[in-house]
């Protein structure tokens, strides 16, 4: 059981330490003479903060502070084999919604005219995949009018996931979305809501949209 000493002692160190923009640490050597410790105890103190997401170590790099990044395929496979169907709804609910308020604060008029473009192009895809496709591009498309490249990338990121996750299903009907599918109008209030610069009706108009679209996938899923 490792004492509680060297591990105080090496979270206070972090807390304090300059670590640089990467928040790579010093080597095990240098670490460890710094925090007047040996390196096998040092080693139990790392693997301990690392097991609750203080640190993550990369093999030839050394350790750094923070959980370990997404930054690879493999990563990715290893988040679609963990979750599921309702928690990608969940995570959609919680992010989505301000993605679409940033975006009617910041989307450009060229933007705007491409959201309006997806929307339309869901609506006259003559088939489910390519209303999929453009389903797809019109949420990307909000992702990039936040003018944030780091949420444009944790989009990207879910978007991945759920396509591993939720359309795999097979469809029951494998034409066309029927004229009054419900996405069509939902879409039009969350661009237009962008295109007048309200923000709050933004955000609740995509959380409406996503709303339906867990209900949808629960009957579909038999939950």
């Amino acid at each position: 059981m490792l004492d509680a000493s060297p591990l105080e002692k090496l979270r206070s160190y972090l807390e304090s330490a300059d670590l640089g923009d990467d928040g790579r640490l010093p080597p095990e050597r240098e670490l460890a003479e710094t925090l007047d410790m040996g390196r096998t105890v040092l080693r139990k103190a790392l693997a301990t903060l690392q097991g609750q997401g203080v640190v993550w170590r990369h093999v030839g790099k050394g350790t750094f502070l923070g959980e370990r990044p997404i930054d690879s395929a493999t990563d990715i496979n290893a988040l679609v084999l963990r979750t599921n169907p309702t928690e990608v709804m969940a995570a959609r609910l919680a992010f989505e919604p301000e993605i679409a308020r940033l975006a009617a604060v910041n989307a450009t008029g060229a933007q705007i005219n491409d959201l309006r473009a997806c929307a339309l192009k869901c609506r006259q895809a003559p088939t489910w995949r390519q209303y999929e496709h453009h389903d797809n591009r019109l949420h990307r498309a909000m992702g990039e009018a936040t003018q944030n490249s780091l949420l444009l990338g944790l989009l990207d990121t879910m978007t991945t996931v759920r396509r591993a996750v939720t359309w795999s299903r097979r469809r029951d009907n494998p034409g066309r979305p029927p004229a009054d599918h419900h996405s069509f109008e939902q879409h039009d209030r969350i661009v237009e809501a962008v295109a007048a610069r309200d923000g709050q009706a933004a955000a609740d108009a995509m959380r409406a949209h996503l709303r339906t679209v867990e209900h949808h996938l629960r009957e579909a899923l038999g939950y």
